[in-house]
C-alpha cells in the first residue's frame, strides 16, 4: 500500500490541523493505520493508531484528549485531527500501516512521507 501524507503547516500554539493520508494500492481496509512523528534530533515517536474500520482508538498520552484519529475505508484515507497544538508538537508527521495492532514503529511496513506541522508559541 502506498501512503500519502498532506495537512501540516504553520499554526499558532491553540490552533488546530486536520492532516490526511491518502492509501492507494492495496486493500485499505486490511491494515492498521497509524500516525507517527519526529522532532528535530529525536526519535521518531507514536502518536495514534486505529484498527481496520476506525472503531478501536489508541493515543500516545501526550495528544490524548487533543488529537482524533479517524479513516474513511471508503475513500481510502485516514486523518488526524490536532486541536490544542502546542510547541511541543512541531515535527514531521507520518502515516504508517501495519497488518497489525502496534504503538512501535517497527512493526509498520509501509509509510508515507511526512508533513511538517510547526506550532509557533
Amino acid at each position: 500500500v502506498q501512503l500519502q501524507a498532506s495537512g501540516g503547516g504553520l499554526v499558532q500554539a491553540g490552533g488546530s490541523l486536520r492532516l490526511s493520508c491518502a492509501a492507494s494500492g492495496a486493500t485499505f481496509s486490511n491494515y492498521f493505520l497509524g500516525w507517527f512523528r519526529q522532532a528535530p534530533g529525536k526519535e521518531r515517536e507514536f502518536v495514534a493508531v486505529t484498527d481496520w474500520v476506525g472503531r478501536t482508538k489508541n493515543y500516545a498520552n501526550s495528544v490524548k484528549g487533543r488529537f482524533t484519529i479517524s479513516r474513511d475505508n471508503s475513500k481510502n484515507t485516514a486523518w488526524l485531527q490536532m486541536n490544542s497544538l502546542e510547541p511541543l508538537d512541531t515535527a514531521v508527521y507520518y502515516c504508517a500501516a501495519s497488518l497489525r495492532h502496534s504503538t512501535v514503529s517497527s512493526f509498520y511496513d509501509y509509510w508515507g512521507r511526512g508533513t511538517q506541522v510547526t506550532v509557533s508559541s
